[in-house]
């Protein structure tokens, strides 16, 4: 059986000239708009340690979000499947991005810290096994090459 091929298109934008483009690192604006065919534009900047607007989204938290959404996908799938009713979930997820002369920068690990509730008639114990499933099968950790570590607390309503 061959595998599936997804493909995913996105346009991004710099919206940061003031009149003056690139002529000197501080001289310029890093907000850009990420883009994509019907959907709400994303307003983006760089980090406000690299000049950035620090009231738009950066592209180290959108990394980190892509990371939590994709387990929580794939978490409430897999409840949804093993019958465990999900009432609540909140992530604050966590990523450190360490600089580096020579390669710029990357990042060390990235921490999901999902707080779970699930209906009284649910398996609190299953539900909470579901997030190392979850873990092994999410796209985007399995892309990437550091760490994510899930530190996942489940409670019955």
């Amino acid at each position: 059986m061959n595998p599936r091929k997804h493909q995913y298109r996105v346009a991004v934008d710099w919206t940061g000239n003031d009149g003056r483009g690139t002529a000197s690192y501080t001289s310029y604006g890093r907000d850009h708009l990420i883009s994509g065919s019907l959907k709400e534009p994303i307003s983006g900047s760089a980090d406000r340690a690299f000049h950035g607007d620090v009231t738009r989204w950066n592209p180290e938290e959108l990394l980190v979000g892509a990371i939590s959404a994709c387990h929580q996908l794939w978490y409430l799938h897999l409840c949804a499947d093993a019958g465990v009713v999900v009432e609540s979930y909140h992530d604050d997820a966590e990523g450190v991005m360490v600089e580096d002369a020579s390669r710029g920068g990357s990042f060390s690990e990235v921490v999901l810290n999902p707080t779970v509730i699930v209906a009284r008639t649910s398996d609190a114990e299953l539900a909470m096994a579901l997030h190392v499933e979850a873990h092994s099968k999410c796209f985007i950790s399995n892309s990437l090459n550091f760490d994510v570590k899930v530190s996942p607390r489940v409670t019955v309503s």
